[in-house]
């Protein structure tokens, strides 16, 4: 169904995407492949279906089930969890314990498996390593991730690394393939950027999305939902299937707008634990960008009548740079419309 939620996993379940899986299927032989794209573009889906329809074994790990200062233990049981479809090759590797469909990654001790050896035992097979949400990475152990990750990049011709991003600027910042001191210096990486639909693409996945439930609905309703969620396939599934019960566009609107909200207020609350003060300035911007202050002069101005006091040049540069990597705005705008709304609705 078109309107499900939930990741797609089959290729008669993906919608308009037939390019980029073209893409990734011509690329699946270089080591390092990188899928990026905004919030509910589609990137997981697109992964899943891709490696289901692989006759090439691999290892999917969702990075965002772990915590911010994840350790070895935390690393390695992700991994574990994503490893039991290459169980045969993980037979017999000393720190490695098989029981039934349950895979044990020592991560300690004198059975300790370090990554880099990791991917050389799994460099036995032709085999895909996939992070999904991939920035997630960065941390206590990142530097390490990325040895490793750089050392199979030159030794293990097996394998291929496939890393998906929706918060890019933190992704890249994790890879620093441009920063001399990082491990990954000088590597290449072949980059799938997803787009969100086009107006008719988005206007032919609605219509068939609502005949999946025998719903007829009127053109112009179909457009001011398009107009509204600017093609983002996970907002267009969203808005769809809350139709599908609702009914009511406008209510639609208001409910995406809320879950926006809630995650914008979320972000807004991990600044407030650095300080009081941090958290009012990201506040303040967001509201300031979403009121068309489209300029550094003018978002200066605005933040300055907003605190009543002047913000430092490096300040307002800084948060400008934090939200652009975590695929909020880019050139002081909003990339989805939605977060665009729901910035106009923050509160102290």
């Amino acid at each position: 169904m078109l309107f499900d939620e939930r990741p797609k996993v089959k290729r008669e379940e993906l919608f308009d995407r037939e390019e980029e899986l073209g893409e990734l299927e011509k690329n699946i032989d270089r080591p390092l492949i990188l899928l990026t794209g905004v919030r509910r573009i589609g990137k997981t889906s697109l992964l899943q279906v891709f490696l289901n329809e692989s006759n090439i074994p691999f290892i999917l790990t969702d990075c965002r089930k772990l915590k911010e200062n994840y350790g070895w233990k935390d690393l390695y049981e992700l991994l574990a969890r994503g490893s039991n479809r290459v169980i045969e090759i993980l037979k017999g590797i000393k720190g490695i314990r098989i029981m039934g469909n349950e895979i044990e990654i020592s991560w300690k001790g004198k059975n300790f498996v370090s990554l880099s050896d990791l991917f050389d035992h799994l460099n036995k097979k032709r085999l895909i390593i996939a992070f999904d949400e991939a920035q997630r990475l960065r941390g206590p152990l990142s530097k390490e991730i990325k040895e490793a990750i750089a050392h199979a990049y030159d030794y293990d011709k097996n394998l291929t690394f496939i890393l998906t991003g929706s918060e890019v600027g933190l992704l890249y910042d994790f890879m620093s393939i441009e920063d001399p001191s990082s491990p990954l210096y000088g590597r290449f990486y072949h980059e799938i950027r997803l787009e969100r639909f086009n107006k008719d693409a988005s206007f032919n996945f609605l219509r068939k999305g609502f005949e999946e439930y025998s719903l007829k609905v009127k053109d112009e309703v179909i457009e001011e939902i398009i107009s509204f969620f600017d093609g983002i396939p996970g907002w267009l599934a969203f808005s769809g299937n809350l139709y599908v019960n609702f009914k009511d566009v406008e209510r639609v609107k208001e409910i995406a707008v809320n879950v926006a909200l809630n995650e914008l207020k979320n972000l807004i609350e991990n600044k407030r634990r650095i300080s009081e003060i941090v958290g009012r300035r990201y506040l303040y911007t967001l509201k300031c960008i979403a009121d068309g202050n489209s300029s550094w002069s003018r978002l200066e101005r605005c933040l300055s009548d907003r605190e009543g006091t002047t913000i430092s040049s490096s300040v307002l540069s800084n948060i400008l740079k934090q939200l652009e990597s975590v695929s909020l705005i880019k050139d002081y705008d909003f990339l989805d419309p939605i977060y665009k709304e729901a910035s106009r609705r923050l509160s102290l």
